[in-house]
């Protein structure tokens, strides 16, 4: 009897535990890999230039991490971290095919108001979220083809940080009490300039979808 009594309070006790595993109050870290890949839709650069001329971003992987503090059993706060992306900027439009005109490296600042769905000791627990993003710009390098094409000296480039919107959608799979699996898409809404040292500019809208998966640990 005594053995049984042993038993049932053991389970109970390991019940408690995973109640607790995402509840208000619970801080929760993680790390794993992010793609970012921009959904580019590119102006024209400014005259003169090749009517036409326009450019196009391509994606980049990093590690990446993040904090999470349950504020309530289902609201939370969300900050994701990460090491700088380094994006390549190819030629588009007119100028289609010349390869890579220059580079710049990325690091978006966001913080998530996020919503998740389902018991705090839910084995699945989806969630939406959405909050401001700050892309911040910077080490941008300009291509000896970038200048061949703005009339032969050597140009230089200059992308504008800006703030934008983010909206995203994940799940987080618990693997026991405090271990877990967390995966996300976002959608940035996100426009800037780049300038030329020749005086052109070009504006973009960059609108990057983010892929993430991780592995995460509830303190």
């Amino acid at each position: 009897m005594n053995k049984k009594l042993h038993c049932i309070a053991a389970a109970l006790a390991l019940a408690a535990g995973a109640a607790q595993a995402q509840q208000a109050g619970s801080w929760i870290a993680r790390v794993g890999v992010t793609n970012i890949k921009p959904q580019v839709d590119s102006g024209n650069l400014s005259a003169p230039s090749l009517p036409g001329t326009q450019a196009d971003i391509e994606d980049a992987t990093q590690l990446s991490a993040g904090i999470v503090y349950m504020v309530t059993d289902h609201w939370a706060v969300d900050l994701p971290l990460a090491l700088p992306f380094k994006h390549d900027i190819v030629g588009a439009g007119a100028i289609a095919g010349v390869g890579k005109i220059g580079e710049v490296k990325a690091l978006p600042f966001t913080l998530f108001a996020q919503y998740r769905f389902g018991a705090p000791n839910a084995k699945l627990r989806p969630y939406v979220g959405a909050g401001p993003t700050y892309a911040k710009f910077f080490r941008e390098r300009g291509t000896g083809t970038l200048s061949g094409l703005t009339g032969g000296s050597p140009t230089t480039l200059s992308v504008e940080s800006k703030l934008g919107m983010t909206v995203q959608a994940g799940a987080v799979l618990a693997l026991g009490e405090r271990w877990f699996v967390n995966a996300m898409i976002a959608k940035t809404f996100l426009k800037t300039r780049t300038n030329l040292s020749t005086g052109q500019t070009l504006d973009i809208k960059l609108n990057p979808v983010t892929l993430h998966v991780g592995l995460g640990y509830r303190f």
